[in-house]
């Protein structure tokens, strides 16, 4: 029956190989034969739009007023609102409170302990995730004790804490106006799914202008940047509050205010907490970027030491945020996981907050009386950076030469010509494959979609950066999807390797994004190179869980069945698992590419010519409408990325449900 229904399908599977064949050939004529501004970019088709931008942007903060007021005014004075409590939780947290001026300077009153906040963290994690989570965060915590890390990982601390209120604040009032407007929702899904593709380094930009550089400036940008999860979720899950509930509300005479405070919040309250967990690690991820206008704390930490090429700095530093982010990560789940099943505290259990408060007081007194249980002394601090350090000078002296041969053969023969095909293919034949591609997958819709982008790309003038940019971004992802779903596939059947397989790829997932660049920078040199080993290392997660998740969805009967006709282990796989497996691949290999032009923006920073760098150097000279537009670039080709991958999930999903349908038909 399949086979028949196969052949059947031959005549309108070449008609329409044909009909994309023949599109191919007119496109390519076209660009051929055809004017030379079909094939090169005239003047007349760029537009100086970054100029346009910038100056808009410039007049709107120096120029425009609101109530008599210029717009820089009101936001410098909305930064030193936010300064306010930055500076509480620094002062509680890291510093303590100083007396005196100049020389004669002293603290008058230390910040809480280590050993309070830290005991304050494990009680909370055993009080939510049990004795199992408290040995986690008691390792953490250890780890930033002894390192020296404390301080610095309490000032990182007290910026994600002011971010991450602000972002739940606002996340949860855009959120709720969202859910009650079908319009609102729409314009605040399409600026969040914008906001969630523009790199990092592009909020950095108006954030300068608009509020200066500080600490201020950092949590507005980090705010920004973790804001669209909170959105998200907070609009899905109320949307997924039971109709009966709902309908059970009304009917007491809940007023829809109080029916949304007493019945569909606390109802969405476990699917609200997932998107405070999503906003509190993109904080994290922030953390290092920020750190460029003046966050401080860890992040600047792991930048001076990229600076510097001091590998095993960085990767301490890295390594602390890392545990800041497991302990708050972990807790943050594991509330979610007890507000989802409805659970409080157990009969005869002290409120947390009483239990926290009392801990806090004996540990403070404890503090007074024991010097080190309040800072760490530093001549017991560990340090293992002298050892990595050591390791990778000693690889470099060793396997110099095996190391350059790899870097020059990558780079000469597989890269450059890559990126000078693409650099030097017709503009015309680029969008024009693209929307046919697009229409295979879509329809007219997507086509029309995806090249209006690709062509708003071209009118900027960031044609040339797009293209090393996507040839950056192609390599990257085709080798870290060669090399992750492999090793997805052989952990989906070995399910007593799968719990470490996933510790190891959240640890991967929470470590910074410039920790990557360390090693490839010292192994390989600044260049495209490194760029693209660093991409793959912080990309090839989501392969990896994607294809364990995969092939983990196979049916059983489907394979069972293969068993029993006689399929080799590769039939197996090539015709029953694969294909049932396709969706969700197809969406691992998106989660890929939006990681990969994460990760390759921060590339920028050892020499990279895409569009990160254009990004990086507005960064550095000030150039507003340069950063933003180079920013908005990046967003439509991961916006392009997005669409495609969806249709084609899409398109495996719908031809998956027809096989099956087919197959019981028969």
């Amino acid at each position: 029956m399949s086979r028949a229904l196969t052949i059947d399908n031959l005549p309108r599977l070449a008609s329409s190989s044909v009909k994309y064949a023949v599109a191919v050939i007119a496109l390519v004529l076209a660009t051929s034969l055809g004017p030379s501004w079909l094939s090169t970019i005239p003047d007349w088709l760029v537009f100086p739009i970054s100029q346009w931008v910038g100056d808009s942007l410039t007049w709107f903060a120096r120029e425009a007023s609101i109530g008599g007021f210029a717009v820089q005014e009101i936001t410098r004075g909305f930064a030193e609102l936010i300064n306010k409590p930055i500076e509480a939780a620094v002062v509680v947290l890291a510093d303590g409170l100083f007396s005196g001026r100049g020389l004669d300077i002293t603290q008058s009153v230390p910040p809480f302990s280590w050993l309070a906040i830290g005991g304050a963290a494990i009680i909370a994690a055993y009080r939510f995730g049990g004795s199992a989570l408290a040995l986690t965060t008691s390792i953490c915590v250890s780890f930033l004790v002894l390192f020296g890390l404390w301080h610095n990982a309490m000032v990182t601390l007290s910026n994600v804490l002011v971010s991450v209120t602000m972002a739940t604040l606002l996340g949860l009032a855009l959120g709720i106006w969202s859910f009650r407007s079908a319009h609102v929702e729409n314009v605040t899904r399409g600026i969040m799914n914008v906001m969630q593709t523009v790199p990092i380094f592009a909020y950095l930009i108006p954030t300068l202008l608009l509020f200066g550089y500080g600490p201020s400036a950092a949590v507005v940008a980090t705010v920004a940047y973790a804001l669209p999860p909170m959105v998200h979720n907070t609009v899905l899950a109320l949307k997924s509050v039971p109709a009966e509930t709902v309908e059970c509300g009304r009917m007491t005479g809940c007023s829809r205010r109080q029916l949304l405070w007493q019945v569909q919040l606390p109802t969405a309250l476990a699917k609200i907490a997932v998107g405070l967990n999503q906003s509190v690690m993109m904080t994290l991820n922030m953390v290092i970027i920020a750190s460029m206008i003046g966050a401080g704390g860890l992040g600047f930490d792991v930048l001076k030491a990229l600076r510097k090429l001091d590998i095993g700095g960085g990767l301490e530093a890295g390594m602390g945020i890392v545990a800041l982010a497991i302990v708050l990560d972990r807790i943050s789940q594991a509330v979610a996981k007890r507000a989802a099943h409805g659970k409080h505290r157990e009969p005869g259990q002290w409120p947390l907050w009483r239990l926290l408060g009392l801990w806090i007081v004996v540990a403070t007194g404890i503090a007074l009386v024991f010097d080190p249980t309040q800072a760490w002394p530093k001549d017991y601090v560990i340090s293992t950076a002298a050892f990595w350090n050591d390791l990778v000078s000693w690889i470099n002296r060793e396997l110099y030469d095996v190391l350059d041969a790899f870097r020059t053969f990558a780079l000469l023969q597989v890269m450059r010509p890559f990126r000078d095909a693409l650099a030097t293919a017709p503009w015309l034949m680029m969008i024009g494959l693209l929307a046919i591609g697009a229409y295979a997958l879509g329809g007219a819709r997507l086509a029309i979609y995806c090249a209006a982008l690709a062509f708003a790309i071209l009118l900027t003038g960031y044609w040339i950066p797009a293209m090393n940019s996507l040839y950056l971004i192609s390599i990257s992802v085709t080798l870290a999807v060669i090399m992750g779903f492999p090793i997805g596939f052989w952990l989906a059947s070995r399910s007593r390797y799968q719990t470490a397989a996933n510790l190891v790829l959240d640890t991967l997932q929470t470590l910074p994004t410039l920790v990557y660049l360390l090693p490839a920078v010292m192994l390989f040199r600044i260049g495209d190179v490194s760029a693209v080993i660093a991409v793959i290392l912080y990309a090839m997660a989501p392969a990896i869980r994607y294809g364990m998740v995969g092939m983990s969805q196979v049916p059983v009967a489907r394979l069972e069945a293969a068993q029993i006709t006689g399929c080799t282990g590769w039939q197996t796989l090539r015709w029953i698992r694969f294909p049932a497996a396709l969706p969700t691949l197809l969406i691992g290999i998106n989660q890929t590419i939006m990681m990969a032009f994460s990760m390759l923006i921060i590339a920028a920073l050892i020499g990279t010519k895409d569009l990160g760098q254009e990004v990086l150097i507005a960064l550095n000279r000030s150039l507003v409408g340069e950063g933003i537009v180079a920013g908005l670039c990046v967003a439509c080709l991961a916006l392009i990325a997005d669409a495609l991958l969806k249709a084609g999930a899409a398109r495996a999903s719908t031809h998956g449900h027809k096989r099956q349908d087919e197959e019981h038909g028969e």
